[in-house]
């Protein structure tokens, strides 16, 4: 089943023409271009990014064999060896001059070992004597010397994303050199050693290219080692031993990744998961640095997070005349000996013509890790994570797969934990541009919300809603996962979004719990919010009590006084709400008309004379006469008083 696969091929791969006996094959790692040249380049050179939109063609004259051949960055200038003393170039840039001018390393008796472009216009020539950095002058069609250090070098291998170059040094090769280049200079960096398992006698190479390669992890730049042990009962095979290499301090051996198993390795990078692909069982194995493994408090010893797989089988078309009956296709040899794997998620075949992006899938992963802790852990670090986790949260809170409570609020805990720190990132930032904009600076980039911020508007949308809906589920059960999804969010002192509230309420009520409601607002369980008072008050007519809670809640809240005097209002509750404004206080600059109108609809002439007296007092107190003025329109009411407790009630007030 196509499910199976937890790695695959990209569908859309770059297509090439493939390497031959006229056809020449190269591949540039900071462009990530594959070169197709023909007799040389005499009869064409085609150029092919990720992007089919970046394909260049051109002619160039056959002046020998290409020993290699890149683009500078945006295509500017074109490099290419053809010998081992020097580098040829040509001008890409319109109005600029298209004949060739070349460079001789500067180093007598060197050997070119290749090259680097650094930027647009800078580049680095590796040779067996040293390093020598240049500066482009494409107007000038010349280069200049910027700076060189001598040093002796067996190979050497190049990061592009870090822009650090590091040389293989010393006879057994395990003494590596950083270099690191930024706006025109380049930086000496702490030289480190690799661990070797035999140093032999005579000295020889030990350490080779094949087996070492540079690629960032989780944002930090990493030397991969593929570190052979021959198979004794006393180890279990190769490993992959991670050196942290930073700018400022001496890169220190920090992971290994265990392989328990011995052969061919290839090492990709994705999704920040180290992949390792074994040639002998035509398998891969997942690693994640960042879940924890075994540690003795200075190198983390890792084991495959995953059960080892195949790639999913990928077929390439046949290509035939347009005459001739289509095809089936023709499933490509996985592994194969003539794969080439390039940092980060790389891998191309010069003999079919493809280049390839590794990829991850998700989905197929959730059944593999039954440990759903370390499973979000794992998900979490994703990229396309969103919709994976909470298809996990629906499948542990509903069907055959249903989890403990305790399972539960770890998944929760972690979601939220992710949750508070973007929000305290983002909190943090805003703070920072209203400080700086006082200041007429901001310095602060905005936190990128990843798809691992799980927020409560996702949890309730696509998890919480539908699994409270669910009509065959315990009532129990589905209280006590939503209270404990609110206890997560408290204990990560994220504020409580009302409508999680009123899903509780709601599925308290649509089973009848309404004992187990009257507790959760009696001991403030559920927050107060004006939003829950008003769901509470619509619940008065199957729960009486509610529109009392309702009531006690608003009060609590002390900014609602005005939807307070609404609700009593609305439930002719007249002198309740007179008394309730007369509590607060601000009684004075309430409407009166609003009031009289109130007790008239009632029908009930005792509470209409009892409200017009009360405001014919407040009338007297603050104006020294109970008379209503025009503006508080109240004609209507001194009408109605007189029609039915005469004029003489009226006058006896204002007599007195």
């Amino acid at each position: 089943m196509e499910e199976e696969y937890y790695l695959e091929l990209c569908q859309n791969p770059v297509q090439f023409e493939k390497a031959s006996s006229v056809n020449n094959v190269f591949f540039d790692e900071a462009n990530k271009q594959v070169f197709a040249v023909r007799s040389g380049g005499a009869t064409g050179v085609v150029v092919k990014g990720p992007d089919d939109k970046n394909t260049v063609s051109f002619r160039m004259e056959d002046k020998g064999e290409v020993i290699c051949i890149k683009f500078s960055l945006g295509n500017k200038i074109l490099a290419v060896q053809r010998t081992l003393k020097s580098v040829e170039f040509l001008n890409f840039i319109p109005d600029c001059q298209h004949s060739e001018y070349s460079q001789e390393c500067k180093t007598k008796n060197a050997v070119i070992l290749g090259f680097c472009w650094i930027s647009s216009t800078e580049v680095v020539y590796i040779t067996d004597q040293g390093i020598e950095f240049y500066q482009v002058q494409p107007e000038k069609r010349s280069l200049k010397l910027l700076k060189s250090q001598s040093i002796n070098v067996n190979w050497y291998l190049y990061s592009p994303e870090n822009a650090i170059i590091l040389l293989s040094t010393t006879v057994q090769g395990n003494v590596l050199q950083p270099f690191y280049f930024r706006s025109g200079t380049m930086l000496k960096l702490q030289k480190f050693e690799i661990e070797l398992q035999v140093i032999p006698k005579p000295s020889k190479l030990c350490l080779t290219e094949r087996d070492v390669s540079m690629a960032s992890i989780y944002g930090q730049l990493y030397v991969l080692h593929l570190k052979h042990h021959s198979r004794t009962p006393n180890n279990s095979g190769t490993e992959v031993v991670l050196y942290h290499l930073t700018r400022d301090t001496i890169c220190k051996k920090m992971h290994i990744l265990t392989l328990n198993r011995s052969g061919k390795f290839a090492v990709n990078v994705v999704d920040n998961l180290v992949v390792v692909h074994h040639q002998d069982t035509e398998t891969s194995l997942i690693f994640d640095i960042n879940i924890q493994g075994e540690t003795d408090g200075t190198v983390t010893i890792h084991q495959p997070i995953l059960p080892p797989m195949s790639i999913r089988p990928f077929e390439i078309p046949q290509a035939v005349p347009s005459a001739v009956a289509s095809q089936p296709p023709v499933p490509c040899k996985l592994y194969s000996s003539t794969w080439s794997v390039f940092q980060p998620d790389i891998i191309i075949s010069a003999s079919e013509g493809y280049q390839w992006r590794l990829q991850i899938k998700l989905q197929p992963v959730v059944n593999l890790l039954q440990d759903k802790g370390r499973l979000i852990d794992f998900l979490l670090q994703r990229k396309e994570c969103k919709m994976v986790i909470l298809s996990v949260c629906l499948q542990l809170l509903h069907g055959p797969e249903r989890g403990t409570l305790p399972v539960i609020a770890t998944v929760f805990d972690k979601l939220n934990q992710e949750y508070k720190k973007y929000l305290e990132a983002d909190q943090t930032y805003a703070m920072a541009v209203e400080s700086g904009q006082s200041r007429g600076i901001v310095t602060q980039k905005r936190p990128v919300r990843t798809q691992a911020v799980i927020d409560q508007s996702d949890m309730y949308t696509h998890v919480l809603s539908v699994f409270a809906e669910q009509k065959d589920g315990p009532h129990k059960f589905i209280t006590a996962v939503l209270m404990e999804y609110i206890r997560s969010l408290n204990q990560s002192q994220i504020v409580v979004q009302h409508y999680l509230y009123e899903l509780v309420i709601k599925t308290l009520v649509q089973h009848d719990l309404f004992y187990m409601l009257h507790q959760f607002l009696q001991y403030h369980v559920l927050s107060d919010s004006k939003q829950l008072a008003c769901l509470l008050l619509s619940l008065e007519s199957i729960y009486p009590p509610a529109h009392q809670l309702a009531l006690d809640m608003l009060k609590r809240l002390s900014t609602a006084n005005d939807e307070i005097v609404e609700v009593l209002l609305s439930k002719h509750q007249v002198l309740s709400a007179l008394r309730f404004i007369r509590s607060v206080g601000g009684y004075e600059n309430i409407s009166a008309r609003k009031y009289l109108d109130a007790a008239q609809q009632t029908g009930d002439e005792m509470l209409f004379y009892t409200v017009f007296r009360f405001f014919e007092q407040r009338n007297l107190r603050l104006r020294g006469s109970p008379i209503f003025t025009p503006g508080e329109h109240c004609e209507e009411h001194v009408h109605l008083f007189k029609k039915w407790f005469g004029e003489q009630a009226l006058l006896k007030i204002i007599l007195f």
